[in-house]
């Protein structure tokens, strides 16, 4: 306890002086590392060695689920994530509304991701839509999360399932081995070596594909990225469904937003934050919440085992494959904005494993935004639901894989579903 007569400087000087101690009594100089390499010598040994079953790179929408799911059906599992929470644009870039997981009336998305939704509006006292109404507009029963705590009970329940976090690392060298993979990572002050025997690339804009040099793609043109904000009035995230977006928060378009690499990452994050901030000057009002990050829409695709078409998507093409459901309007974004087209009424599309697995790999499953799919199609299946239920999906062909000894293309459909179902998922072409 803090001795009340001490000022606050003398309490640092004697903080530091008991932390340099304790320190100095296990043997260690304070800061110094123990496996530093002599001056101007390289290091090339990793510091930390991780043996898994399955890596999840990237801790985003897609992937927390995916983490999750992957360690709940047995396979030791860990996930990097570049950067301080699991969540993505739900909880870094703010799109704190993950529709949608109804259609016509009826549930068509649950399991993992709905779990974690429920929890976190239970938890902050907020409400869930009624899914037996149609509702007139899409966004009606969008479900209104508090990011902070989806953050947080996401993390719980990745230590419950038994999933391992890893924080501020990222791939920067891939190599097959006899057993599956090798995965160097690196964050600051750490070097990881990952061996495992099965990848799911959930980074959003197919990174690992990128690196594997197996094919994915992407149009000139990206979507434009969103910077999330609030003026004047106090922040309130999540508890009321039924209040419009803008309740929830302003947003500003941030016009060639690229997610594919840091530099262009860093730009987008430095045009979003200047308009923020001419805003406030121009306006003389408080800034009361700023996200961190901006949330981007649109990057790299895989080419998948198929791949999903507008056609398919609007369809409804229930897919031989089909590993689970996805709805949304078709939600291209624009320099002047975005015209949601409504999809036929009962149509509920599907998503194939093939779509998951990139084309001619083994060992290697995507989920999320960059599921094989033309661009109109990745319009609508980008939104959080979606890439959930995809997350999950590859979390269990994952851990099947693993179980069988085998690459996911060639684990048993029906096991696969079956594993989906005792896990609360909803199945393409069941009520």
């Amino acid at each position: 306890m803090q001795n009340p007569h001490l000022g606050r400087r003398q309490f640092l000087q004697h903080s530091a002086l008991g932390v340099a101690g304790a320190a100095a009594a296990a043997g260690t100089a304070l800061g110094a590392d123990p496996a530093a390499q002599p001056a101007g010598e390289a290091k090339t040994s990793p510091d930390v060695s991780t043996k898994v079953e399955v890596l999840v790179v990237g801790g985003g929408t897609a992937g927390t689920i995916a983490a999750i799911q992957a360690a709940r059906a047995g396979a030791k599992t860990i996930v990097i994530e570049r950067g301080a929470q699991l969540g993505g644009t739900m909880t870094t870039g703010g799109v704190a509304f993950p529709g949608l997981f109804d259609a016509w009336g009826k549930q068509i998305i649950a399991g993992i991701g709905w779990e974690l939704v429920q929890e976190s509006v239970e938890l902050d006292g907020g409400s869930l839509p009624d899914f037996s109404q149609v509702p007139q507009r899409h966004w009606h029963n969008q479900v209104r999360i508090n990011e902070f705590l989806y953050a947080i009970l996401a993390e719980e329940k990745c230590e419950q399932a038994g999933a391992q976090i890893a924080y501020y690392e990222f791939p920067h060298a891939i190599a097959e081995t006899d057993e599956g993979w090798q995965v160097d990572c690196v964050g600051f002050g750490t070097r990881r070596r990952v061996l495992c025997r099965q990848i799911i690339d959930c980074t959003g804009g197919a990174e690992v594909v990128g690196m594997l040099n197996l094919p994915r793609f992407r149009e000139e043109e990206t979507q434009p990225g969103s910077m999330l904000f609030q003026l004047g009035t106090a922040n309130n995230p999540g508890r009321d469904h039924r209040a419009p977006l803008q309740r929830h928060g302003h947003r500003h378009y941030v016009h060639g937003a690229d997610s594919s690499n840091s530099r262009t990452v860093t730009a987008a994050n430095l045009s979003g934050r200047k308009t923020v901030l001419e805003m406030v000057r121009k306006e003389k009002t408080r800034l009361m919440h700023l996200q961190p990050e901006a949330s981007f829409r649109e990057s790299y695709r895989i080419v998948g085992e198929t791949i999903i078409t507008v056609d398919d998507y609007r369809s409804g093409r229930l897919f031989d494959d089909a590993v689970c459901n996805a709805f949304y309007p078709i939600d291209l974004h624009t320099a002047t904005g975005v015209r949601p087209e409504p999809i036929p009424r009962g149509t509920v599309p599907t998503v194939p494993l093939r779509a998951l697995i990139p084309k001619d790999s083994r060992n290697l499953l995507v989920a999320g935004r960059c599921v094989s799919s033309d661009r109109l199609a990745n319009s609508a299946l980008r939104v959080q639901a979606s890439c959930m239920a995809m997350g999950q999906a590859a979390g269990v062909a994952a851990a099947l894989a693993v179980a069988k000894n085998t690459t996911p293309l060639d684990v048993p459909l029906n096991e696969i579903r079956e594993t989906l179902r005792r896990h609360g998922a909803i199945l393409p072409g069941t009520g």
